[in-house]
């Protein structure tokens, strides 16, 4: 049973979705005026994994994932740059798929636009007034927090929390200052749409709830966004969602941690953004994605260039295990079966745990490892019942598909490049495999691993023989930038 921690009510929860066999899933894409950047990427990939891992348990999901192109933002770098707001949400939603698409996150199955939902969006304001939730100021519509009982039930914030300047508009025209903007009355210069309160355009809140209920309807199983999110965006959702429809607007809801540049918090105003391509052309999407996958979802993250070279560094290591490994066909005989079903089996049951367990990508890496590990150190021994390579094929093959189609890990074998060493260089790297079986001998399995890591980093790899014997070729380094 999949079990998920839900932000709303603190606590893990089965889930079971709406209608049977489907599941309707909503996350908060980019405000599109400059290139996302690795915190807001993190939050969009693991969003994707969540998705993948869904269906990969059967269901059918409805995957949703919208584009703020209007906003002050947007508005604001179109004027410094003298062309329309929509050159630029066209320009950096263009940029957001070439980016992604190179991270592996697959498409959702439905990508709706603000702009394209300004009259769901009047419709939805004009119900607020109508149940007396909403009130008109000069051309804007203001949400009246008072009116709705349950306002805070997300973050837990009271109302009388919610200070002007914190996170909260400044207006002295509103009746209180947690008050938030549905309209916003039209300025010189900035788009503008008609509405029965005159020219304007929407607030930002109110676009996601519009969305949310054009696409998916009134009430979804899952509305997922990183946490900071949570306040006042979210809430807002809630209060003017239910506010109107008096139905809960989403059953579970999740967010992702932050993602933190060494131990502060990624922010323009520390100039400490690192944008998802300039990362990915440094390190490589692969080994970035590894990186961000061993910290569960909803923890705070701390990237440093010294923790994704690391990833790089034991990905590569972790494909060449599993090459070595690889080679051998699945034997047929009753004692071959049976081990290699019991491999399999491992492979199954552990990575089902993990992930069921709010889908736990950390742990899942985990189990798949110290799998690979295990098989590893079973092929090496002798004297263990899995000597031969051929009962582990059915479970790296497992392995692999489930790393590549829920994860998008890419765990197949690396090419490698063959070179040649001099006699001295030669000489030596034996004398650091006869060290390596020394300490093989007397069961010093940390050591023995460091020294097969270290050379593979430097560009040989050992394979270990079924006779106990190790030789060495040369091959490419682990990918470091």
């Amino acid at each position: 049973m999949l079990r998920l921690y839900n932000s709303l009510t603190k606590r893990l929860e089965d889930f079971i979705p709406l209608h049977a066999g489907r599941v309707s899933m909503y996350v908060c894409g980019p405000t599109v005026y400059g290139l996302l950047h690795i915190g807001n990427a993190r939050t969009i990939m693991f969003w994707d994994i969540a998705r993948r891992y869904l269906e990969h348990c059967g269901y059918q999901v409805d995957y949703v994932q919208n584009f703020t192109d209007i906003d002050d933002k947007i508005i604001k770098k179109a004027q410094a740059e003298g062309v329309t707001a929509e050159a630029i949400a066209s320009r950096y939603t263009e940029a957001y798929f070439a980016d992604m698409d190179a991270l592996g996150v697959r498409r959702a199955t439905h990508y709706p636009c603000a702009t394209d939902s300004v009259g769901d969006m009047i419709r939805h304001i004009e119900g607020l007034l109508e149940k007396g939730l909403a009130y008109v100021v000069d051309g804007d519509v203001y949400f009246r927090v008072a009116g709705f009982p349950d306002y805070g039930k997300l973050s837990g914030r009271a109302v009388e929390d919610n200070e002007a300047g914190a996170r909260v508009e400044v207006d002295d025209r509103k009746r209180e200052p947690a008050d938030f903007a549905l309209w916003k009355a039209a300025k010189p210069g900035e788009p503008a749409w008609g509405s029965p309160w005159g020219q304007g355009r929407p607030g930002w809140h109110i676009e996601c709830s519009a969305m949310v209920r054009r696409v998916l309807g009134d009430t979804i199983d899952i509305h997922a966004g990183g946490k900071d999110l949570k306040f006042p965006h979210h809430e807002n959702e809630i209060a003017q969602s239910e506010g109107l429809t008096g139905l809960p607007f989403a059953r579970t809801w999740m967010h992702t941690g932050f993602l933190n540049m060494g131990t502060e918090k990624m922010s323009k105003s520390l100039g400490n953004i690192r944008t998802t391509r300039d990362v990915v052309a440094a390190f490589g999407a692969q080994p970035l994605r590894y990186f961000m996958l061993q910290t569960l979802y909803r923890s705070d993250l701390d990237f440093t260039e010294e923790a994704v070279k690391a990833a790089a560094t034991g990905l590569a290591n972790w494909r060449d295990t599993l090459a070595r490994l690889s080679g051998q066909a699945h034997g047929d005989s009753p004692d071959e079966r049976e081990q290699a079903n019991a491999w399999l089996t491992r492979v199954d049951q552990g990575f089902s745990q993990a992930m069921n367990q709010d889908l736990n990508t950390a742990a899942a890496l985990a189990h798949l490892q110290a799998l690979t590990h295990d098989m590893r150190r079973a092929f090496a021994d002798g004297s263990a019942s899995g000597q031969s390579s051929a009962v582990f094929q059915p479970a790296i093959a497992r392995l692999r598909d489930l790393a590549s189609t829920v994860l998008g890990l890419d765990l197949s074998a690396p090419e490698r490049a063959v070179a040649t060493l001099d006699g001295q260089a030669s000489a030596f790297l034996d004398l650091l495999v006869s060290l390596r079986a020394e300490a093989k001998t007397e069961r010093n399995w940390g050591l023995a691993d460091r020294i097969r890591d270290r050379l593979l980093a430097l560009g040989v790899r050992l394979i270990d023989q079924k006779d106990g014997t190790t030789t060495w070729e040369a091959a490419t380094p682990a990918a470091l930038p």
